[in-house]
This record gives C-alpha cells, sequence and structure tokens, in this order.
C-alpha cells in the first residue's frame, strides 16, 4: 500500500509539467494501481477526456497550478489517493459481505446559524444542540475504519462550530467539503483554513446581489463575494452551491454568471433543487419540471465548454444509477439522528446509540438500497418529489420519526401532498422522452 501511494503521490506530482501525451502515459499508471471497476471507469473517463482536449483537463491544471501546495497535498492525498482510489479496496471487501460503505459522510455538527434564508431546510431544527467533540470524533474515527476519507460539513454553519478547527486539525488524513454561507470568511478565517489545509469551502450564493439577497438577506450577496476574493488572493481553492428556484434557475445556468463564479476563482459548483421541507414548505418556489429539464442541456454545456467541475444533484443521477441515499452517503444531524439524505427529515437510529456500521447496516437502510433505483427512469431518483410514493411507504413500515417539528408536514398535509402528486406528473411526462431517448442503444 505505501509503495502503490507513493507511485501515485510522484504520479500526479509531475502531471502539471507534462504535456496531454504524458498525462495519457500516467492514466494507464494509475488504471493498473488501483482497485475496483469504478474507479478504473473514472481513470479511463479521464484519458478520453485529455484526448479531445477537454475543459475539464483545464480545470486539473488549475488545481494544480494555482492552489497552494499544502491544500494540493491534502487533496492528492487524502481525495484522490486515499478516497478515490486505495481505499477502494476496502469498500469491495465490505461489498462482497453485503456490508454498505458510504462514499461521504454528511454531518450538521450545528444547526446554530447567523442567516436566517427563505426556505432553508433546516430551518426548523433546534439551534440549540451541538454534536459534542467527542461524537463527531467517534464518527470520523469508525468511518475511516470502514474506508471512508471524504466529508462533508452543513449546518447551520459549520464555521459556528467551536471545536470545528480541532476536528480538522486531528483528522488530517482525511479531507472534507464545508458549505459554508460564507459570511463569516475573513482574513484570519482564512488563513485558518489554509494552515489546516484539508478542507474546501462551498460558498452558497443564489445569482446576483437581487437574488442572494432576497432569499439570504440584505448584505449577504456582498460578503460572499468578499469571501470568494479573500479565498482567491490565498489560493485557497473553494466552490459555490446553489439553491435552485423557479427565480433563479436560467441565470445560475447562463454563461453569465459560471464565468463570473471561475473568475472569481470556484473550482466546482453545485445545483440543489429547492426541497419543500424544513421551515414552512412552499410548493411555489420550486423550479418547475421545464425548468429542471433545462438544466440537463445547460449544465451539459457547461462541463462542454467551462474549466469547473458542476454537479447537478439531481439531472446527474443516471450516472450513479439514482437515488444514493443511504448507499454512497448519509446525513448526521446535529442531535445524532442519522438519516438517508440532507432532505430527508426522518430517522430511525441515532449515533449516539449504535456505530456508524451499526446504522448503515440498519433494515431501513437496506431496505431503501433494495429498492433503489426508485424508477427505472433514472432522471426522476428521489423518494419525495419524483416517487413521493415510496417516502411515504417506507417512512410507515419502518416508524421512522421525524427529525424535528413540521418534517411530516409533507406527508400528512393534504395540500402539499397533492402538490408533490402534481409535481411528480408533470416530471414523469417532461423526463420520460428524454430518459427513452437516452436509453436507446448507440448505433
Amino acid at each position: 500500500m505505501a509503495t502503490k501511494r507513493a507511485a501515485m503521490r510522484l504520479a500526479i506530482k509531475i502531471v502539471s509539467h507534462l504535456p496531454d501525451q504524458g498525462l495519457v502515459a500516467l492514466s494507464y499508471v494509475a488504471e493498473k494501481l488501483t482497485y475496483g471497476k469504478p474507479a478504473k471507469t473514472v481513470i479511463k473517463q479521464f484519458r478520453e477526456l485529455i484526448k479531445i482536449n477537454h475543459p475539464s483537463i483545464g480545470l486539473v491544471r488549475r488545481i494544480l497550478n494555482d492552489t497552494q501546495p499544502q491544500i494540493r497535498k491534502k487533496l492528492v492525498d487524502n481525495l484522490i489517493i486515499n478516497g478515490f482510489l486505495l481505499n477502494q479496496e476496502k469498500k469491495l471487501a465490505a461489498t462482497a459481505v453485503g456490508e454498505a460503505v458510504p462514499t461521504t459522510i454528511l454531518i450538521s455538527p450545528t444547526m446554530r446559524c447567523n442567516l436566517n434564508c427563505v426556505g432553508c431546510y433546516a430551518g426548523n431544527y433546534n439551534k440549540a444542540d451541538d454534536l459534542t467533540f467527542f461524537v463527531f470524533d467517534r464518527i470520523i474515527r469508525e468511518a475511516k475504519d470502514m474506508g471512508v476519507s471524504f466529508f462533508t460539513l452543513l449546518g447551520g454553519e459549520p464555521l459556528f462550530y467551536p471545536h470545528l478547527f480541532d476536528i480538522l486539525e486531528k483528522h488530517q488524513d482525511v479531507f472534507f467539503q464545508c458549505y459554508t454561507n460564507g459570511t463569516l470568511i475573513d482574513g484570519a478565517m482564512a488563513d485558518k483554513i489554509s494552515a489546516v489545509g484539508n478542507v474546501l469551502p462551498i460558498l452558497s450564493i443564489e445569482g446576483h446581489e437581487k437574488e442572494t439577497d432576497e432569499r439570504r438577506g440584505a448584505g449577504v450577496h456582498e460578503k460572499v463575494l468578499k469571501a470568494m476574493d479573500i479565498l482567491k488572493s490565498r489560493k485557497i481553492p473553494f466552490g459555490f452551491s446553489v439553491a435552485v428556484t423557479n427565480k433563479n434557475a436560467e441565470l445560475i445556468s447562463s454563461d453569465e454568471f459560471i464565468d463570473d463564479m471561475i473568475k472569481r476563482g470556484a473550482y466546482l459548483g453545485w445545483f440543489f433543487l429547492y426541497m419543500p421541507v424544513g421551515k414552512g414548505p412552499d410548493l411555489s418556489l420550486m423550479p418547475t419540471p421545464a425548468q429542471r429539464r433545462m438544466l440537463v442541456d445547460r449544465v451539459a454545456h457547461i462541463r462542454e465548454t467551462k474549466p469547473l467541475f458542476i454537479v447537478d444533484f439531481w439531472n446527474d443521477a443516471p450516472f450513479v444509477g439514482g437515488c444514493i441515499a443511504g448507499k454512497e452517503y448519509v446525513h448526521i444531524t446535529s442531535k445524532g439522528d442519522v438519516e438517508p439524505c440532507i432532505f430527508t427529515h426522518f430517522a430511525v437510529d441515532n449515533i449516539k446509540d449504535k456505530s456508524l456500521k451499526e446504522v448503515m447496516n440498519s433494515d431501513f437502510f437496506r431496505d431503501l438500497r433494495r429498492r433503489q433505483p426508485y424508477n427505472e427512469n433514472l432522471y426522476m431518483p428521489c423518494m419525495w418529489i419524483d416517487n413521493p410514493e415510496v417516502s411515504r411507504e417506507v417512512i410507515a413500515q419502518f416508524h421512522a420519526y421525524p427529525t424535528h417539528e413540521g418534517a411530516d408536514d409533507v406527508l400528512v398535509k393534504e395540500e402539499l401532498k397533492a402538490g408533490v402528486d402534481a409535481y411528480a406528473a408533470k416530471i414523469k411526462e417532461i423526463y420520460d422522452p428524454l430518459w427513452e431517448k437516452m436509453s436507446q442503444p448507440k448505433k
């Protein structure tokens, strides 16, 4: 293992100085050193992108040339070598005996936040509860033993959590991405992020000033842009996250917005559909089915033309086989409740009572994995807004409890249920032709 790690580290170190032909040659070496079909497939796909001079190769070179050395080393060692290559051996071994090892663990160590965003999924959580350092630390230690080396931090506002940098410093052998509203990132905070080197900030933004401040509060957009400037000036890689609504869907997927994010220093972007869960669920904020379909084409365009890694959480489901909640990731709340997904505010277990391995292999999560994908049309992955009958059945079957007051509104309020059913029907009408086209054998 140590020999393979050293070989991979050396190969990646010299990548930035190689022409594309050299990158192709190194991809064959990396392929031989990795375990499992998924990792080898990714490397093969990367090789094909090099051959056609795809813009994503520009992103790789940006990371290798324009980021701080200590952060770049953590990205390479912890995320790429450990997470996506060497840890595949542990994952394959667990899978062989019927156990699940997630790719990432989502953790909300605190629900405290300095903002009060419209429609936030976290709005009704009890913000007085934080995970203790002991529990947080145990989660990561158990996950590492299972073969997990990538963690996602959410909230609330994770930068409010008093033990955050203690955790980051203690676990220097894994990598974190941290979703933040960005308003707490000043020079001192950026220096702390730079010093630990193993965390990637993901800043929330809803478009331009009008869209961002309308949802997040006056002056927030300006603070987020300032945070981006600070991070870029220190060569700290970061990303952005958008809650896609029917008010901003076209804007945030436009060339203008994407180009501005790249110019400001972003390396990746996440698109999450607004979900009618959390504080005051509002179906009228959801992007329309037509807007959701529009994003399929716009994201494809971004990937083909921009040096940016972009993820469309719903429309990318075909690439991973549909919903992967409870399989490739779980969410642990500040109270310790283990939810299948950040948008599924129900649980049957609490991490304070059981090990991570026990929770991952509970009857609840096993049943979710058995049911997946919930729809043969993989563009319809979600058990809440695409296949709502699944969420209603599963929650009832396993007597899952709501993790905050009002979480079950979408299950019990007839107006919400009827609205979600109508949305799902329209999604099916629009996406079935696309899936049929996608599923046809290539000539």
